[in-house]
């Protein structure tokens, strides 16, 4: 407890923690955004292939003579016919004369921009035959956002969290800039994948940064706070989206803010934790007395010096430095199932709800509004993930809301397709759940961690959470088999991955640990205290035992 001791004496949640979360928390609106951006500026809107240059459009019925009919009567999207087919339609609607020869759009396509005047899948025809680009740039994104959670993780517990921080929003800001001007496909790709990167560093650092300048009993509260705003962002995306539909201003007006993020980030203080897990006791020492001084407490903050520290955090200070590896995750016991349970978590969490939340467009009503929805649930289901956090503790409520999301999803496998707003309100509910599993995830990778480790942890974590983003839409292609099919398979993976979950100790009201060591002591603690439970229970058996023997 000496570390939170020490945060306690030069103010506890005072005016610094205030003002500096609020600030590191800020981004995340617009993190958000770029997530699933993608819904909107890669939107599909209806479309036909283009006819001949010569064509006269402005004639009646030309351009249908162009266009074969689906079973349906409805236009094909990519075919047309070789000439104009202008004789009488069968019944059935299926054709003009039924005679006429078909070929690919090999004059473009022609969409209907009622809803989105400009995307990327209109301005460069990602569809028909390059449809599976579009679905590509989103994949390069999540593949960013994996290199970024392993890259800038790690980085994180090398250089700091401000440092990071600071470069990660610079990057953000141009990439994201540069992807709204992009001339062509193949850069825009580029872009997205910088971005992601960046992102992914903001993410793991807004958490950590704050984790570590709070006391124990708010961590909690930091962790739900970072899960409301991530919410609200996806409630501005709805109104920036509807509001700036052209995917190039949309794109730069998501990307712009990060420029403004990058300068007050410069007056970040860096964490005083990673500081002395590091060995830098003098700049652990200028950290808390600037803080002291912030909040008001300078009489406290004079009276701590480099003797006080030294005695405070001499177990960081000498185990600290031997357990930094990255390595240690695989090769020491107690932290190898840290990293695989905790593994198996960030998968089916972030597999299941990038299975539903990319896919808007296929609920069949407005796509703003099931954009508000998916947002607005997030908000109950968050404060109830934040009351069983903070009353029953941390693996429960990651158990139950994988096991809820899971459920959700399976039910909604076996559930006729024509039930439209049964199926929308089960795909509702079990993202609200992967919402509060995703909060609780966050926390609780955060706390079981050491210092020293803790940004490599969160980065394997986060990294682990995109294989499953990457995997994800591919898991969608089994539709052509069965319709259910990804849907049995979306809500089969949390379900099992939830069993991991009884493996990992409980950190409610727990000192957040500093070295590797610790997580040695909580685990050999925790079997201690298990040994005296067993040792207690025996005692009756024994004395109840003896007197029947006496009698």
């Amino acid at each position: 407890m000496a570390f939170n001791d020490l945060l306690l004496q030069v103010g506890g949640v005072g005016r610094f923690q205030q003002i500096q979360v609020t600030l590191v928390v800020l981004p995340l609106l617009l993190m958000a955004s770029h997530n699933t951006l993608q819904n909107f500026t890669a939107a599909v809107p209806t479309h036909r292939c283009r006819p001949p240059a010569d064509t006269n459009l402005s004639q009646d019925g030309e351009l249908d003579a162009w266009l074969p009919r689906d079973g349906q009567g409805r236009p094909e999207s990519c075919l047309r016919f070789t000439s104009p087919q202008r004789g009488p339609p069968f019944p059935n609607g299926t054709e003009t004369n039924g005679t006429g020869a078909t070929e690919p759009c090999t004059h473009g396509w022609i969409y209907d921009n009622s809803t989105f005047p400009s995307t990327i899948v209109m301005e460069w025809d990602l569809v028909c035959s390059r449809r599976a680009l579009r679905q590509l740039a989103q994949s390069l994104y999540m593949v960013g956002v994996l290199l970024g959670a392993m890259i800038f993780g790690h980085l994180a517990d090398r250089l700091g969290r401000r440092k990071v921080l600071i470069l990660n929003y610079l990057q953000t800001a141009v990439s994201g800039t540069c992807a709204a001007f992009a001339p062509n496909f193949p850069v825009y790709c580029a872009f997205r994948l910088l971005s992601g990167m960046s992102l992914a560093g903001i993410a793991l650092n807004c958490m950590t940064l704050n984790v570590e300048w709070m006391p124990i009993h708010t961590r909690a509260c930091v962790g739900t706070l970072i899960g409301y705003v991530y919410s609200l962002g996806q409630f501005l995306l709805a109104g920036v989206a509807y509001a700036v539909p052209h995917w190039r201003y949309l794109q730069l007006l998501v990307s712009v803010p990060f420029f403004a993020f990058f300068i007050y980030s410069w007056f970040f203080i860096e964490s005083a934790r990673w500081y002395s897990s590091s060995g830098r006791l003098d700049l652990t020492l200028k950290a808390l007395q600037r803080v002291a001084w912030i909040n008001g407490k300078q009489e406290e903050g004079a009276s701590l010096s480099m003797e006080v520290l030294r005695a405070s955090l001499q177990k960081e200070l000498t185990l600290g430095k031997a357990q930094a590896s990255a390595t240690e995750l695989l090769r020491c016991p107690a932290l190898r199932r840290l990293f695989l349970c905790l593994s198996m978590l960030w998968f089916a969490t972030s597999f299941a709800y990038y299975g539903l939340v990319m896919d808007l467009q296929g609920f069949g009503v407005s796509i703003y509004l099931i954009q508000v929805i998916f947002g607005a649930v997030d908000l109950p289901a968050k404060l109830v993930g934040f009351l069983v956090i903070n009353s029953m503790g941390r693996r429960p409520a990651q158990m139950a809301s994988l096991l809820l999301a899971g459920t959700c999803i399976l039910i909604n496998g076996v559930v006729p397709q024509d039930r439209s707003i049964v199926r929308t309100s089960l795909a509702v509910l079990g993202k609200g759940c992967l919402a509060a599993s995703f909060n609780c995830i966050f926390l609780y990778t955060g706390e079981l961690y050491p210092t020293m480790i803790r940004q490599t942890g969160l980065g394997m974590g986060s990294t682990v959470a995109r294989v499953g983003s990457i995997v994800s839409p591919l898991v969608s292609m089994a539709a052509e088999i069965y319709p259910s099919v990804p849907l049995f398979i979306y809500g089969a993976v949390p379900v099992a991955a939830s069993a991991a979950t009884p493996l990992l100790p409980e950190t409610l009201g727990q000192p957040l640990p500093d070295t590797v060591q610790d997580v040695e002591n909580r685990r050999r603690g925790k079997r201690r205290q298990r040994r005296r439970q067993e040792q207690k229970q025996m005692v009756p058996l024994q004395a109840s035992a003896q007197a029947k023997d006496g009698l």
